[in-house]
């Protein structure tokens, strides 16, 4: 009897500890029961203050990694191991991930705020009847310009940048697709263009620009124009409107010829598990007074037509950041383009700076 009661004491614990270690590895691994949220996002893309009150509302507690890049997040949820249950991809990137079969479609039964986008903004090539994706951020990019340096009005458009008194004064964004980008629209030529001679007129036009470049960097063009440390930057609008911000002598232009109009959207990774959390957290972020919030604190322009009338005047007016629709009319959204026609671009983009 003793060894009995013995055996069945013993397997007791182990069962105990079996259910302990399930429980744990539901809470740590990210399984439907857990009271979290897994988002991977771009840095500092998310007001911190919307994270907590989201918290507080709902209970689910977000846990947020970054990306520097769409092609890296496109990498490592590729790889799987990590139970992401949104990322924010920008327009090329999620027709790329929907043709690697990587992302988990709407339930829009489960949505109670798609009504508040803008239909400009919905129903795009990239995301047809928006099967996927959830709008986030929009903008655009172009040339910011310090007015101690440049006469005001002086940069309307990109041939400007070459102007020879702009020797070693502007910085570039180290992006192969924005820096090819603007010299085809320079060029007149499609931003999305794959032709071998096309791309290497590009880069030949960027390679007569080289006398003017100070650098080709990252984050580090904002301390550079909000520190007057350089007269030009060619930067995206959301990192424009923090310069602008902390600085009364820049201006930010989206050249009339063109320029690359983007947009960044919340989708489900095929690695979501917190399906509750997930939908949760999409509609408390389409409330307007949220989205409004966020669109202040990031800077970027928001495609919720109600928070961006919740915004003060002096930002929902900005014609530098909620560009007109005749301007609107005249940008272009990327396309995911091949490995290999992704492989010329990145070619030419490295022959340039290696001639800088």
């Amino acid at each position: 009897m003793k060894k009995l009661i013995s055996a069945i004491i013993g397997l007791l614990v182990v069962c105990g500890l079996l259910a302990f270690g399930a429980n744990h590895l539901e809470r740590t691994s990210g399984s439907t029961g857990a009271k979290v949220l897994n988002l991977y996002t771009w840095g500092d893309y998310i007001d911190p203050g919307l994270l907590k009150k989201f918290q507080k509302e709902t209970g689910y507690h977000v846990n947020v990694e970054t990306f520097d890049s769409n092609e890296a997040m496109f990498t490592k949820i590729k790889q799987g191991g990590t139970s992401y249950d949104l990322t924010v991809p920008s327009d090329y990137m999620i027709e790329k991930m929907k043709r690697a079969h990587l992302l988990l479609p709407l339930d829009k039964n489960r949505l109670t705020g798609m009504q508040n986008y803008d239909s400009r903004f919905m129903n795009l090539a990239f995301d047809r009847h928006n099967r996927y994706s959830v709008p986030y951020f929009w903008g655009t990019l172009g040339i910011i310009y310090n007015d101690k340096f440049v006469k005001p009005g002086s940069i309307q458009h990109w041939d400007d940048l070459w102007q020879t008194k702009y020797h070693d004064q502007i910085m570039l964004i180290d992006s192969a697709r924005d820096v090819m980008g603007f010299s085809l629209a320079s060029m007149n030529k499609s931003m999305n263009a794959t032709d071998p001679a096309t791309l290497l007129a590009a880069r030949n036009k960027l390679n007569r620009l080289s006398p003017n470049v100070k650098a080709v960097v990252a984050d580090e063009i904002k301390m550079y124009m909000i520190q007057n440390e350089a007269a030009i930057a060619v930067d995206w609008s959301g990192e424009a409107s923090e310069m602008l911000a902390s600085n009364s002598h820049l201006h930010y232009v989206v050249p009339s010829e063109g320029s690359n109009l983007w947009f960044d959207n919340l989708v489900i990774p095929k690695t979501a598990k917190h399906f509750k959390a997930i939908y949760a957290f999409l509609n408390f972020m389409s409330e307007p007074k949220n989205a409004a919030q966020n669109a202040e604190y990031i800077g970027y322009a928001t495609p919720n037509a109600p928070a961006k009338a919740l915004l003060p005047k002096s930002i929902r007016n900005d014609r530098q950041f909620y560009p007109s629709d005749e301007t609107i009319r005249h940008l272009q959204i990327y396309k995911d383009l091949s490995p290999a026609k992704v492989g010329l671009y990145n070619d030419r983009y490295l022959e340039f700076k290696m001639n800088h």
